[in-house]
This record gives structure tokens, sequence and C-alpha cells, in this order.
């Protein structure tokens, strides 16, 4: 059983992530943290050094959420095929996962901390890399069963499927309109099909 600091933890983190993932790092007020937590200055700092202590907590939180659910698309049973087309249904309706989220903790962390945060932005390039290493891994097992060939590499095909997919989710994001993310993943059902002999 957890301790009630331990709670009191989770209970930022939890409130707070959202906050910093729509307003970003610098974007972030104080009050917009006591504001969502309704605990005082204090309080928060009580639990955390500082802020970019209590920005990097909210970005592993969503961080977690994101590869759980990554992993849950990943690891279905069925050959690899199957699991890369669960992972493509995953992203068609990836703004909805990630609408409490305050949005593609990826896109607006790993954007938003270039300038101002060498620690978010490294949080946020080493999950890129992770993603693409758990397909790259879905690929590799497809290739040596047998299932098919790829044209490059598994993590090169793997980069490149990442790429179109977060390229749609920013697309989506920066006009507010779905479609880019839903036609351009659904896209992805052909053009694998279309890659993999």
């Amino acid at each position: 059983m957890s301790t009630k600091a331990e709670r009191t933890t989770a209970f930022i983190i939890e409130t707070v992530a959202p906050v910093f993932n729509k307003h970003g790092y610098v974007g972030t007020s104080m009050s917009d943290l006591t504001g969502a937590t309704n605990l005082t200055k204090g309080a928060l700092y009580g639990n955390f050094e500082n802020k970019e202590a209590l920005a990097l907590a909210a970005f592993e939180y969503n961080r977690s959420l994101l590869l759980t659910a990554i992993d849950e698309q990943l690891s279905i049973d069925g050959k690899a095929m199957d699991k890369i087309n669960n992972l493509i249904n995953f992203y068609k309706k990836y703004d909805i996962f990630t609408l409490n989220m305050g949005g593609c903790p990826i896109l607006n962390v790993g954007i938003d901390a270039q300038h101002n945060n060498k620690l978010l932005a490294a949080a946020a390039k080493e999950t890129v890399k992770e993603i693409e290493g758990k397909i790259a891994l879905v690929f590799e097992n497809g290739i040596n069963n047998g299932e098919f060939k790829l044209p490059v590499s598994p993590l090169q095909f793997s980069k490149q499927l990442f790429t179109i997919i977060q390229g749609a989710i920013s697309m989506a994001t920066l006009t507010k309109d779905r479609k880019y993310l839903l036609n351009t993943v659904t896209y992805l059902d052909v053009l694998i099909k279309r890659e993999l002999k």
C-alpha cells in the first residue's frame, strides 16, 4: 500500500501532465500548476525539487501511457502483419487516445523543449527511438518467420513508417483536421502491403 506522500506525488504528476503537454515547459506557470492541483507552490516543491523535475516526471507519465498502449498493440497473438495492422488501427484514433494527455507528448514536448529544456528534449528523442525499436523488432520477427521481405533494414523501415505517422499527427494537430491523420494512416495499409514482398 502506498503512503500518503506517494499518493500525493502520483496525483500531482497525473494532474499536471496534460497541463505541461498543452502549454509547454516555458508556457506553464506555477499558477497553472497550483490551479490544476489545488495545492500550494510549497506543496508542489515539497514533492519535486523544481519545475524542471516536475515537467520531466509529467512527460515520463505520458510517455509511459503511450509506450504501454503501443506494447499492447504489438503484443497481440498473430503474425507480424497482424501486429503492424493493429498498431496502424491504434494510430487511426491516436488523437482521441491523446486527448486527455493534452495531445501527442512526443510532438508537443519534442518541439517545445528543443530550445529551452535539454532534459525534456532528450527524453522525447529517446521515446521516438524506443518506439521505432519496438516496431523494428516486429518487422525483424516477420522476416525471420518468412512472412515477408523488406526493401531496407527493419529499423530503417520502422523509422520511415514512424516518420509518416508523426508527420500525419503534426499536420492534424496544426490544422485541427483529423483527416490528415486518418487518411495518411489508412494509406499506410496500402503502402506497407506494397513494400513488403
